[in-house]
């Protein structure tokens, strides 16, 4: 995988799984921000009240660096953690996994958990919609009015997006562009001259 590259997930996936009388109900969600996540297992908490257990896991951000695990009072490791490998194996990011786990009246011991957990999420994260996103960077860039023609032969050639445009006495470019592109059309805009 490029290192300005990421998978995520489009649309909400779902996936259920019953071991022994114990529902486990799973639902996978596009975030971007921990803010969204907290939003989302406030919903969850408030509709399934019920539940016994509301366990999730997040992974963020392109590096995946920012995650976390949380198993709602069942035994250390028996949910966040298999809800997280599923993320994991799937190399995904910008993910929230939530599983909420109705009581069926039968304890399933800790390999039983690990296994029902693992298998709500990954049916969740089967049922969303997955998509490779590029890593973009932002390029500012500064210029008299009168090398409008040639900064623009770049932008053309290069077709980053354009993020915002001012043209005056002196124009300014906000650019985004994948990142491993990002010194590229630096240097290029760089080596215009002010007589191009």
């Amino acid at each position: 995988m490029a290192d300005d590259e990421y998978t995520t997930i489009t649309t909400v996936g779902q996936g259920s799984y019953t071991e022994k009388r114990s529902k486990f109900l799973a639902w996978a969600h596009h975030v971007e921000t921990p803010d969204q996540v907290k939003q989302l297992l406030a919903h969850y908490r408030k509709t399934y009240y019920d539940a016994r257990h509301v366990c999730y896991a997040y992974m963020l951000g392109a590096e995946r660096l920012d995650f976390r695990a949380n198993d709602d009072g069942e035994p250390s490791s028996t949910a966040g953690k298999p809800i997280l490998g599923q993320i994991n194996s799937s190399e995904l990011t910008d993910v929230l996994v939530v599983v909420v786990r109705y009581y069926g009246g039968v304890n399933l011991g800790t390999s039983g958990l690990i296994v029902a957990y693992r298998e709500a999420a990954s049916l969740a994260l089967a049922n969303a919609e997955k998509e490779k996103r590029q890593v973009e960077e932002v390029v500012s860039y500064d210029f008299p009015y009168t090398m409008m023609n040639s900064v623009m032969r770049v932008v053309k050639d290069m077709q980053p997006r354009i993020l915002s445009q001012t043209f005056d006495n002196t124009c300014q470019l906000q650019l985004s562009i994948r990142r491993s592109q990002a010194a590229q059309l630096r240097q290029r805009l760089a080596n215009l001259s002010f007589n191009d």
